[in-house]
């Protein structure tokens, strides 16, 4: 979180397509300390607009809305602004739906179960550049891992370029984040993820993400 954020209170839009779901958490989060509910939606298309109306910090996104997915509207406003953090929150740990979160963009993947000051405190931490996982969602991601679901093929020559790509794809940068970092294009940045996927024999960059989890352990 910049100097500036930190001075301000932190605008947040809530995006769930329950009326009842939209109101509880403007009355939990609203005026809650350094928070500030800017916007509601319910849907995607009233999402991705709505972020741009209100620049949000931090987006509180259900991932089950009526005209799509809230993955798809995360992709989309974190392609339109890369600093706004996406907090996705559902009442269930779907294996799939967590990677595919976390390729979009995702900062966090909460259940709704989550207690009102630990949402408050999940808020705080992705606007501050951190990330989380509700522990149960943790859990699922681990079990996954050990069973090598995603275990790479013999392992292919990268370029140091590839390589550099690699490890920002499994840090959940977008392609254009990517770019920005690498002075690249997006459309270069896609091409390179291609070339590592048919380098590494898989097909999705979930699977990019587990990999450099398993063989590259943290330090």
């Amino acid at each position: 979180m910049s100097a500036d954020t930190a001075a301000r209170k932190l605008r947040i839009l809530i995006v769930d397509d329950h009326d009842v779901v939209r109101l509880g958490l403007r009355s939990l989060l609203d005026g809650r300390g350094a928070l500030q509910v800017v916007g509601e939606a319910a849907s995607v298309a009233e999402a991705v607009p709505e972020a741009a109306r209100t620049t949000p910090d931090v987006v509180i996104m259900d991932i089950r809305l009526p005209d799509g997915s809230g993955i798809e509207a995360c992709r989309e406003i974190r392609s339109q602004n890369p600093d706004c953090k996406v907090i996705m929150l559902t009442s269930y740990a779907d294996d799939e739906a967590i990677f595919a979160s976390i390729m979009a963009g995702a900062a966090g993947y909460i259940l709704k179960q989550i207690k009102s000051q630990a949402l408050v405190e999940a808020i705080g931490t992705v606007a501050r550049g951190g990330a989380l996982l509700d522990p149960a969602v943790t859990q699922k991601i681990l079990e996954r891992m050990r069973r090598g679901a995603c275990a790479a093929k013999p392992a292919a020559e990268l370029t140091e370029q590839e390589e550099r790509i690699l490890s920002l794809v499994a840090e959940g940068r977008t392609n254009r984040e990517i770019g920005q970092t690498l002075f690249l294009s997006e459309g270069t940045v896609k091409n390179y993820v291609s070339s590592i996927l048919a380098k590494l024999k898989f097909q999705r960059r979930s699977q990019l993400v587990a990999y450099v989890a398993r063989v590259r352990p943290p330090r």
